[in-house]
């Protein structure tokens, strides 16, 4: 791999996306040629940014990875040389009704460098809020992942996920220095719940995050809370799009991870009895967040 960037400018893209494809995808490779000609490393797309249906409505477009949806998106990564995070597409599964709700990572080569099959599903019935069955149509992942890139160490979730803190806890120990949370997070939690589970994201695994989101209304039952943001591992907020589609940008400084993580060492201090896994393990688990590996000979 080639040498690292240590500083290198990050653009998040808010979306109203609809199930109409073909403007979705118009939308978005705007978005992305303009964060491309603005300076931007690695652009990133929102939950469903191609593709987003009303709640119990019929699933009518799934792909493959290997699809058009992806080739498109990997033609112009190569292009304009930039990291493209496609936030999540609807992923065919062979042999099943149901779809993966998967986040694709693709190099400036147009190789794409990491998958990650969402693994909490938002199955929620809140009193006088959102009733949503993510479960019907979406089967859910098994595995964490962590992109090791000239960027640094990605680690990639979807929208819901953000709710569970021991992932996030797992990919810090798998070595993230970035956490992306693309989302269509409800306008009914999200007033609420988005920008604090988002800084608590940040502060308790003192990692970067970036959040590119869901904004506005989808169709006659669905709207999403928007708020696009990127967060530095201190927990502040460096940039902020609260409403309508556009993107925001901002240099990201891994530099600023090693700092922060040196002198408030919590990662260091954890109790992996606590998190149910073996002292073995989370030995080398936090060696690969903080010991700097050795050449092989």
């Amino acid at each position: 791999m080639a040498r690292r960037r240590r500083r290198w400018n990050a653009t998040a893209v808010q979306m109203t996306s609809t199930a109409d494809l073909e403007r979705n995808v118009d939308r978005a490779l705007e978005q992305v040629r303009g964060a491309a000609e603005d300076g931007a490393h690695l652009v990133a797309l929102p939950e469903n940014f191609a593709y987003l249906r009303e709640e119990g409505a019929r699933v009518t477009f799934r792909d493959r990875l290997e699809g058009e949806l992806v080739q498109t998106f990997r033609r112009e990564a190569r292009r304009l040389r930039v990291h493209l995070l496609l936030g999540s597409i609807p992923e065919r599964i062979p042999r099943s009704p149901r779809i993966h709700n998967t986040s694709v990572l693709i190099e400036p080569s147009g190789e794409i460098g990491a998958v990650y099959r969402k693994m909490h599903l938002f199955d929620i019935n809140i009193r006088g809020g959102a009733v949503l069955r993510e479960s019907r149509t979406v089967a859910a992942g098994r595995q964490p992942v962590v992109a090791d890139t000239r960027l640094g160490r990605l680690g990639l979730s979807v929208c819901y996920d953000l709710r569970f803190p021991e992932l996030y806890r797992h990919l810090a120990l798998l070595g993230a220095e970035v956490l992306f949370v693309p989302a269509a997070f409800t306008a009914y939690t999200g007033p609420h719940h988005w920008l604090p589970l988002l800084r608590a994201r940040a502060i308790e695994n003192q990692c970067w995050v970036i959040a590119p989101a869901q904004v506005g209304r989808h169709g006659p039952r669905r709207r999403s809370h928007g708020e696009t943001v990127i967060i530095d591992p201190w927990g502040a907020v460096v940039e902020r799009l609260v409403e309508g589609e556009g993107r925001v940008s901002a240099e990201i400084d891994l530099g600023q991870v090693e700092r922060v993580r040196r002198g408030l060492p919590c990662l260091k201090h954890l109790k992996p009895q606590l998190l149910g896994i073996g002292s073995r393990r989370a030995r080398g688990s936090r060696a690969g967040v903080f010991d700097t590996p050795r050449r092989k000979r």
